[in-house]
């Protein structure tokens, strides 16, 4: 070991593995510390239920992952990750036994919401179509990192994006295109009405449409031992079970850069007060089943879907997000459900399937929300339960006790609500760096936020690499 390191980065998930790699392959020594025994954050891989059964604790499907900018940069497929798609990115079931999709094609998309729609929603996404390369990375930056390379485009996002989803909704006269919506902007678990949640349903349709919503092969934990593997050649070095709590934990570095929360990162470089008002959001009551067969969905349309969203309704999906953030577990949850043994074989053993669903419930809660989640699962897949033979639950309390970094079990590491779903952790053109000159912030509760994309990690790197020339 050096007498100093260049960078010291603390947390082994996506962000801070992509932020240990963004260093070192610009000549900097780098190491990552980790206090479990076990990187990955919120993309691992592990045996929930029953042996043979491989489930993602967290996340599962990536379309932020596949499209990332900075993931482009790098070749991890060299060590061994690949994407895989099913025939259809998401489903949106219905009671009649119909769904609407988000399909890759804008088509076939648009046709699924029915003829008043149709037109609507080709109009929308229109403008940025062949230009999710740039815009994601205009929009997946800030003005202190990367100047927009398509400030037009941009712009022209921002007028549609910002604005309240239920603003943009309106411009669909029936409810299945407004629902399949509602549901994308579900995934950062906010209010429909908040600020710029136009703009999340947009990333994720237009992420669908130029890049899919994949699976990586034998789990999300091969994003994150690719990020490792590609990390160790560049000559970057990953320690674990080493739990930090005091800068003077770790070795002597000119940066220290945290994929944590903002409140573990100011307790640990005892910043003061500096993070007292960031605020966390919603929890999710999560259900890993593995499951003797294919889920029975009545429509045909979720039987090839990555993904299924049951809500069903844009009304009711509202009101569970408002429940939920308001400290009220919803009666009918609104579910996000991955599938991701429709593509992949690898996760169970022969004629088995894995399978996860999980609704939104108030941060901290420490309840059981099985049965209200099954109760939806039948209602679009009548037989379900007869299916299942193991399933591991985790609430709240488990999200936070195998995550230091989802406080309350919120997993998006902050709420994603008002002016902080865009000015995450502070209100600052430079929301990596922090009141210590060597300490740097670079988990998702900074811009872009959640997902694993990796974004947030490099942004932070940059901030890094720009300090440690200047000294």
């Amino acid at each position: 070991m050096p007498s100093m390191l260049d960078a010291v980065v603390v947390g082994a998930g996506p962000n801070g593995l992509t932020a240990a790699v963004e260093l070192a392959r610009r000549g900097f020594s780098v190491e990552v510390f980790e206090a479990l025994d076990t990187i990955g954050g919120g993309a691992r891989t592990e045996e929930l239920t029953l042996p043979g059964f491989r489930h993602d604790p967290c996340s599962a499907a990536h379309p932020l992952g596949t499209g990332s900018p900075v993931f482009k940069t790098m070749p991890l497929e060299r060590y061994g990750l690949q994407w895989l798609h099913a025939e259809l990115p998401m489903a949106h079931p219905f009671d009649d036994g119909t769904a609407a999709v988000l399909a890759r094609s804008v088509a076939e998309t648009a046709a699924s919401f029915g003829p008043r729609d149709a037109g609507a929603y080709r109009r929308l996404v229109a403008p940025f179509l062949g230009k999710w390369d740039t815009l994601a990375r205009d929009f997946m930056s800030l003005p202190s990192t990367a100047l927009p390379r398509d400030p037009l485009t941009l712009a022209r996002f921002g007028l549609a994006g910002l604005p309240p989803s239920t603003w943009l909704m309106k411009r669909f006269r029936d409810d299945r295109a407004r629902a399949l919506f509602a549901g994308l902007v579900a995934h950062v678990i906010a209010p429909l009405s908040g600020f710029a949640t136009g703009a999340v349903g947009l990333v994720f349709a237009l992420a669908a449409h130029e890049g899919g919503w994949p699976v990586a092969r034998g789990g999300s934990q091969s994003i994150t031992d690719a990020l490792a593997g590609y990390l160790r050649d560049l000559g970057g070095v990953v320690h674990t079970g080493f739990e930090v709590k005091r800068l003077d934990d770790l070795p002597p570095a000119r940066a220290y850069i945290f994929d944590t929360s903002p409140t573990a990162v100011a307790r640990i470089a005892d910043l003061g007060r500096a993070y007292e008002h960031y605020r966390y959001g919603a929890s999710v009551f999560k259900i890993d089943y593995a499951m003797d067969g294919p889920v029975p969905w009545t429509a045909k349309e979720p039987r090839h879907a990555g993904t299924v969203q049951i809500g069903p309704g844009s009304r009711d999906i509202g009101t569970a997000l408002k429940q939920a953030a308001g400290g009220t577990a919803p009666e009918s949850p609104f579910l996000i459900t991955v599938q991701p043994s429709l593509v992949d074989p690898s996760r169970a053993p022969e004629g088995k399937q894995v399978f996860w669903a999980y609704g939104h419930v108030p941060n901290g809660w420490q309840g059981d929300l099985t049965d209200a989640v099954e109760r939806q699962l039948e209602r679009f897949a009548p037989g379900f339960r007869d299916l299942v033979l193991a399933r591991a639950t985790a609430g709240p309390p488990e999200f936070a006790a195998r995550n230091a970094n989802y406080v309350g079990g919120d997993i998006a590491c902050g709420a994603a609500t008002g002016l902080q779903l865009l000015l995450r952790s502070k209100m600052s053109l430079s929301p990596y760096t922090t009141s210590h000159p060597a300490v740097f912030l670079c988990s998702s509760a900074t811009p872009p936020g959640p997902g694993v994309h990796g974004m947030s990690g490099h942004n932070a790197a940059k901030a890094v690499w720009r300090r440690l020339r200047q000294a």
